[in-house]
C-alpha cells in the first residue's frame, strides 16, 4: 500500500501519523511545497509579538524526526502540480526535478492560501500577511524598526497580530470592513472586545476598508474607503483565507461555490481512490447544516485521523463542525461555539436569547470577575450556541458548552451539569447552569423577554420599570424610566399600576437578575411584565447609540 499525501501541518500529518499506525508496512509518502511540514501556525501571532521567543518553538517535527519516528518519507520544498486519476499519479516538481509518482491511495491537504484583496498597492513590499513561519519571521524582523502599523481585518487572527504587534511597541491601526471587530461575535459581545482594544491603545475602525496602498517618503499611505488615510511603516493584510482547491479541481473532483473540497463523512471525494481534509474542504455546520469551509486546527487534525482510517477501512461518519473558537485580546477572552443569531437568521430558523452578566467565581472569593455570556435556544429548550467574553473563565465555559451542544442538550440539561465547585473556581450555580435555569424560565412560561429591538417600541408604549439601586441609575438611565428598586416592587402594586395606566410594564436592572425577580412579582399580580434579557449592560453594548441620562429618574418613586 502506497499512500501520498499532498500536504502537511494539522490534516495531512495527523493522516500520515494515523495511517503508519494502522499499518506498519505502508510506503507514506508527504509533499509539501514549503520548507516546513509540521508547524504551529496558530502560534505565529505570539511569535510576531515577542512571547515565543524562538522560531525553533513553531516547528513541531521536521523530515527527519518523522522519518525517526514514524518511519514516513517526508519531501519538503516540494509540490504537486497535477494529478492523473485515471494512472493513480500525482505529477511532483522538487529539488530533483519534475517526476510522476503512483498512489493506491491519495489524501489531500492543500490548506488554504491567505486572501489578498484586489486592492492597488497590495503588492508592495510594505504589505505582508501571516500564514506560514517564514510570514512570522519576517514580520518579526520588521517589526524592529517600525513604528506604526496597519491590520486590515478583525477578525480571529487580525486581532491577534494587532495585539502582537502593540505589544512590540508599534502604534496599530485594526481596520474591519464589516460593522463590528470579531464579525462572528455578535455585536453587544464584540462591543466589549472592541473597548478592550482601544483602551490598550489599538485605534479601531469598522465599517470601512482600505481602497487603495501606495508608496509614501516612509512606508505606504493606506487609504480607507470612507476617506480616512494614513502613513504607515507596514500593513498586514489578515481578511481571511480560501480553499487551496485549485488542484482538485483541475482533477475533476468537486469543490462548491467558495472553492471547498467536497468530500462525504469519512473525508472521501467523488473518487474511492482520493481524500481531502483541512482547511481545503468543505463541512457541515452540526446546528445549521450549511455546507462550507471551517478553517479551523481542531477539525483539521481530526479529519487527518478519519481519511487515515476510511482508508482502512476503520473509520467512523464524521460529526458535523460547531465552530468552537477562542481568542485572547489583551486582558480579555472571546470565545464562540455552535449557532449565533447571525447564522439562525441566514438559516431561517426560530432561536431565543439569553444572556447572563454572573461572575466567574464565588463572589465572596477575592478577584471575582464578570463573564458575559450569550446562548442561543431553540424554543423548545434545545441549546443551539454559545458566545462568550471575559477576563477569566470564559474558555471553560465554552469547552463545557461546545460539549453540551454535541450531546444534544438543552435547558433541563445545562441546568442538571454538574460542575467543579470551589470558590476560586467557580459558584455552586455555574453561569452554564445559569443559562439552563433561565431557559427553563422561559420554555415554563415563568419568564418572558424583551430585547435590544423592542427599546424603541417600550420607549413608546410601555411602563418602563428601572429596578436597579438609586447609585446606579444615577451613573445612566432611560429617560421615560420610573425607578423603583427591586426590592420595593411589592409595597408599590398600586402606583405601578397607576403608572402603567393599562400599559404593558417592561422591567430592567443592571444584569437581568434582579428584574427577573420584580418580573415575577408583577407577573403573578396579573401585570403584562417582560424581564430584559441581560440588562442595562446588554442593552448598553447592544444598542452603543442610545443616549442615556445622568442623576435621578423623573420621578423618583419610593414606598
Amino acid at each position: 500500500m502506497r499512500i501520498v499525501i499532498v500536504g502537511g501541518v494539522a490534516g495531512g500529518m495527523s493522516a500520515a501519523a494515523r495511517a503508519r499506525r494502522l499499518d506498519e508496512s505502508a510506503e507514506i509518502i508527504v509533499f509539501e511545497k514549503g520548507p516546513y511540514v509540521s508547524f504551529a501556525n496558530c502560534g505565529l501571532p505570539y511569535h510576531v509579538g515577542g512571547e515565543i521567543t524562538s522560531q525553533d518553538s513553531l516547528l513541531l517535527h521536521t523530515p527527519e524526526t518523522l522519518q525517526a519516528s514514524l518511519g514516513l518519507d517526508v519531501r519538503v520544498n516540494t509540490e504537486v502540480t497535477g494529478i492523473d486519476r485515471a494512472a493513480q499519479t500525482v505529477t511532483v516538481v522538487g529539488p530533483d526535478g519534475e517526476q510522476q509518482v503512483a498512489y493506491d491511495a491519495l489524501v489531500l491537504s492543500p490548506g488554504a492560501n491567505a486572501f489578498m484583496p484586489p486592492i492597488p498597492g497590495v503588492d508592495l513590499p510594505e504589505v505582508t500577511h501571516l500564514r506560514t513561519v517564514d510570514d512570522a519571521i519576517a514580520l518579526a524582523d520588521r517589526v524592529t524598526d517600525a513604528r506604526t502599523a496597519v491590520v486590515l481585518g478583525a477578525g480571529f487572527i487580525g486581532l491577534e497580530t494587532a495585539e502582537a504587534l502593540r505589544e512590540r511597541g508599534l502604534n496599530v491601526a485594526l481596520i474591519e470592513l464589516a460593522p463590528q471587530v470579531l464579525p462572528p461575535l455578535s455585536p453587544e459581545l464584540a462591543r466589549l472586545v472592541e473597548l478592550e482594544l482601544t483602551a490598550n491603545g489599538v485605534d479601531v475602525i469598522t465599517g470601512a476598508g482600505a481602497s487603495a496602498i501606495e508608496p509614501a517618503e516612509r512606508g505606504v499611505t493606506v487609504t480607507l474607503t470612507n476617506g480616512a488615510a494614513a502613513t504607515v511603516d507596514l500593513v498586514v493584510v489578515s481578511v481571511g483565507v480560501r480553499p487551496n482547491s485549485a488542484l482538485a479541481s483541475a482533477a475533476g473532483l468537486e469543490v462548491d461555490d467558495r472553492g471547498a473540497i467536497m468530500v462525504d463523512a469519512q473525508q472521501r471525494t467523488a473518487d474511492p481512490h482520493i481524500w481531502a481534509v483541512g482547511d481545503a474542504i468543505a463541512v457541515r455546520h452540526g446546528v445549521t447544516g450549511v455546507v462550507g469551509p471551517v478553517p479551523l486546527a481542531g477539525p483539521a487534525n481530526r479529519q487527518g485521523r478519519r481519511a487515515a482510517e476510511s482508508i482502512y477501512g476503520v473509520a467512523k461518519d464524521a460529526k458535523p463542525v460547531l465552530g468552537t473558537a477562542v481568542v485572547r485580546v489583551f486582558g480579555l477572552t472571546a470565545a464562540v461555539t455552535g449557532a449565533s443569531p447571525r447564522m439562525l437568521d441566514q438559516a431561517g430558523m426560530d432561536y431565543v436569547v439569553h444572556h447572563t452578566h454572573h461572575l466567574n467565581h464565588a463572589g465572596y472569593y477575592p478577584g471575582a470577575q464578570q463573564l458575559h455570556l450569550m446562548a442561543t435556544f431553540a424554543p423548545d429548550g434545545t441549546l443551539l450556541g454559545a458566545q462568550g467574553v471575559g477576563r477569566d473563565g470564559v474558555d471553560k465555559r465554552i469547552d463545557v458548552l461546545a460539549t453540551a451542544l454535541r450531546a444534544g442538550f438543552g435547558a433541563d440539561d445545562l441546568a442538571e451539569l454538574e460542575l467543579a465547585y470551589a470558590p476560586p473556581f467557580g459558584s455552586a450555580k455555574d453561569p452554564v447552569n445559569m443559562l439552563g435555569f433561565m431557559m427553563q424560565n422561559y420554555v415554563s412560561g415563568n419568564l418572558k423577554l424583551w430585547h435590544a429591538e423592542d427599546v424603541a417600541w417600550a420607549r413608546e408604549n410601555a411602563l418602563i420599570l428601572d429596578v436597579r439601586s438609586a447609585g446606579e441609575v444615577e451613573r445612566g438611565h432611560l429617560p421615560e424610566a420610573v425607578h423603583i428598586p427591586h426590592d420595593e416592587i411589592r409595597e408599590n402594586l398600586d402606583l405601578i399600576r397607576e403608572l402603567a395606566a393599562g400599559r404593558p410594564v417592561r422591567v430592567h436592572c443592571e444584569t437581568g437578575f434582579r428584574s427577573y425577580l420584580a418580573h415575577r412579582v408583577l407577573a403573578q399580580w396579573g401585570f403584562d411584565s417582560a424581564n430584559f434579557d441581560g440588562g442595562m449592560l446588554t442593552m448598553r453594548t447592544s444598542l452603543p447609540e442610545l443616549e442615556l441620562v445622568d442623576g435621578p429618574t423623573a420621578p423618583l418613586v419610593h414606598a
